[in-house]
């Protein structure tokens, strides 16, 4: 007898994740194919309680924006943008807040130009050599799916490193291209959107010498020191390198890192609010799961416990998350982060030369 109602309550629970796997697509939203391990039970959980905050969210911005094409940055679009931007007014918002939109109106054929332009033969090889690593689990580009984001993905590549010869192109580039092509699911608007990112939101991040990158990763640790001591104390203990353990987060501007829902609310604020959001993402999750970081006792602890981090209900629930990367990490002045980029840059010349 007890056999059968164990029997049956295992069923029933294999039914219930049969029932939520075939409610749940094996592919998201973005065109992302789902692990294997997904669970599908938490995930329809999840998404039950964030679909009513959307549906609130999404009503709100609609009597924001009453059809406007244009927008203006303002305290309560500021406000609106931390909340979260509806899907379907991402490419808007984030063409009016960083700049972009502004270029793209005075450069009009600027972006067509470019892909008209006799082009390197090394900028043209590095780009293709990349572009069948980019998102291999993201239907969109696969060469069989219609229409292919690759050939989108190459021209916006190809166009930007024309248009900046002294970036060109470098790994990591082609992630954040790919995100923005999903998003706008147009190329002339993710070239400006990319520039607006790498040429005045993370300067000097993939420049050859990537200067501004390894400043921004010193100073993420001079805000752990002041913030987290305990962290800071562990990784002097262990001698790891902040470029082992974040360069990812700032370099793909935390795309596979995160969960693609949560990237994107992050994105959201760095369009415009600017790179100091990179630390704000990186000093909660630092500060959030302190205790555990600080159990580490040897370099691959720490490897690992960074890697954990970023796993989870934490970081799942994105809602949540943002609201907490505005509280838990405390104050963040640009004056503050303006001042330890200049002492990280200054000291990282003095080393290199």
């Amino acid at each position: 007898m007890q056999r059968s109602k164990a029997t049956n309550r295992t069923r029933t629970r294999t039914a219930a994740h049969s029932g939520a796997k075939d409610r749940v697509d094996r592919v998201d939203p973005y065109g992302f194919e789902r692990p294997e391990d997904f669970d599908y039970d938490s995930y329809e959980e999840l998404m039950s309680d964030y679909l009513v905050v959307l549906t609130r969210r999404t009503i709100k911005w609609s009597k924001l924006l009453r059809g406007k094409r244009k927008v203006q940055k303002s305290l309560t679009l500021k406000r609106y943008v931390r909340k979260g931007v509806p899907n379907e007014h991402r490419t808007l918002i984030w063409m009016a807040v960083s700049g972009a939109q502004d270029l793209l109106e005075k450069s009009p054929g600027y972006f067509h130009s470019l892909l008209g332009a006799q082009h390197d033969p090394k900028l043209v090889e590095t780009i293709c050599t990349d572009l069948n690593r980019t998102f291999p689990d993201n239907i969109h580009f696969r060469k069989t799916s219609e229409p292919c984001l690759q050939k989108s993905l190459y021209n916006v590549l190809l166009a930007y490193g024309t248009h900046n010869p002294s970036v060109g192109y470098c790994q990591g580039m082609n992630f954040i291209a790919g995100y923005l092509l999903i998003i706008t699911k147009e190329e002339e608007k993710s070239f400006w959107l990319m520039d607006a990112l790498l040429g005045r939101i993370l300067p000097d991040y993939y420049s050859p010498a990537m200067l501004g990158l390894k400043a921004d990763q010193e100073v993420l640790g001079e805000l752990v020191k002041a913030k987290t001591p305990g962290v800071w104390k562990t990784m002097t203990d262990q001698n790891v390198m902040w470029t082992l353990v974040v360069s990812r987060w700032f370099i793909c501007l935390y795309i596979d890192v995160l969960p693609v829902e949560t990237v994107l609310r992050i994105w959201d604020c760095l369009f415009y609010e600017g790179s100091k959001i990179l630390f704000r993402v990186a000093l909660t999750l630092i500060h959030h799961n302190q205790l555990e970081i600080q159990q580490a006792q040897s370099l691959p602890d720490v490897c690992q416990a960074f890697k954990q981090i970023t796993c989870g209900p934490f970081v799942d629930q994105c809602h949540t998350f943002m609201q907490k990367i505005f509280t838990e990490p405390g104050s963040l002045s640009r004056a503050t982060l303006a001042k330890l980029r200049e002492l990280c840059r200054s000291r990282i010349v003095a080393e290199e030369s």
